[in-house]
This record gives C-alpha cells, sequence and structure tokens, in this order.
C-alpha cells in the first residue's frame, strides 16, 4: 500500500514489490543516479534489493550497467 505524506522534504521509504512505505514522511525521495529530486507521486522505478529510486527507466538501468559491466553490450 502506498502511504503518502507531504512534509515538504525529503521522505524516506521502504521499497517493496510493487509499492513503497513511507518510513519518514515527505514530498519527494532522490534519484539514485542523478540525484534528482522525485516527487512522490511520480515514483515509479526503485530496486527492492538496494532499496533505491530512480527517476525513471533510463536511470534504472544505468544503475544496473553501472554495478555490472559485464551486461554492456560492444
Amino acid at each position: 500500500m502506498m502511504n503518502r505524506m507531504d512534509s515538504g522534504g525529503e521522505a524516506k521509504l521502504h521499497y517493496g514489490d510493487g509499492d513503497f512505505e513511507v518510513v519518514r514522511p515527505g514530498a519527494f525521495v532522490r534519484c539514485a543516479v542523478t540525484g534528482e529530486a522525485i516527487p512522490l507521486d511520480l515514483l515509479r522505478y526503485w530496486n527492492v534489493e538496494r532499496q533505491e529510486p530512480y527517476r525513471d527507466a533510463a536511470a534504472s538501468l544505468q544503475r544496473e550497467l553501472d554495478l555490472a559491466p559485464a551486461r554492456r553490450r560492444g
């Protein structure tokens, strides 16, 4: 269940499969790749094992490639 509480600052979340839980209320989280603020209502991408949020699919892919360079083509 998605718990969204807006207090204006950075939130702390616990990321699950298909949803997240608010641990510390806030309005946004920071992308683990870009550092960009992501409003909670726009958060769609995260990694459960690493507990990291991503701004979009490209940032998620970039993180995977950064952590496993052998997956790169070419």
